[in-house]
């Protein structure tokens, strides 16, 4: 959070509403910098941020945009890729068909469903094991190890 705002209780509110940090204006480019890496270091390999997700044999690259299944890289194209990031935030947690296009594709997507069906049953492929992606009819989809 970056504010003019210098009194503690400004400071503790904004903390417990949620920010990482808090930056009181006028700052400099240096500080900020330095404050921007410690929260990422602090945040590197956690799902959903830059790092990298193993989940069972399944390695997730975000800052490299890299899938590594049992030590071979996979082709992924775009969307697949961000659709198996996506599911990957939280693995085992359902993911509604809503959710999924709003995230991958866009918040007023006005085409088929259809198209999560296919990109699914390509990452299926992909993967090489059905199992790793788990459909929930009428629901969503959810990741998980296959056993």
């Amino acid at each position: 959070m970056v504010t003019a705002r210098d009194d503690e209780i400004d400071r503790v509110t904004g903390l417990e509403l949620g920010a990482d940090d808090y930056v009181v204006k006028p700052f400099g480019f240096r500080e900020l910098a330095a404050r921007i890496r410690a929260v990422t270091r602090r945040t590197a390999g956690f799902p959903g941020t830059i790092g990298t997700q193993l989940i069972g044999s399944l390695e997730i690259d975000r800052r490299e945009h890299r899938v590594v299944l049992d030590g071979d890289e996979l082709a992924l194209t775009p969307k697949e890729f961000d659709l198996l990031a996506l599911l990957a935030v939280d693995p085992g947690a359902m993911v509604t068909r809503r959710d999924i296009l709003a995230e991958v594709w866009d918040p007023h997507w006005y085409g088929t469903t259809r198209t999560v069906d296919v990109h699914i049953a390509s990452l299926r492929r992909k993967l090489g094991h059905p199992d790793w992606i788990e459909t929930c009819r009428g629901v969503g989809f959810r990741l998980t190890v296959p056993q």
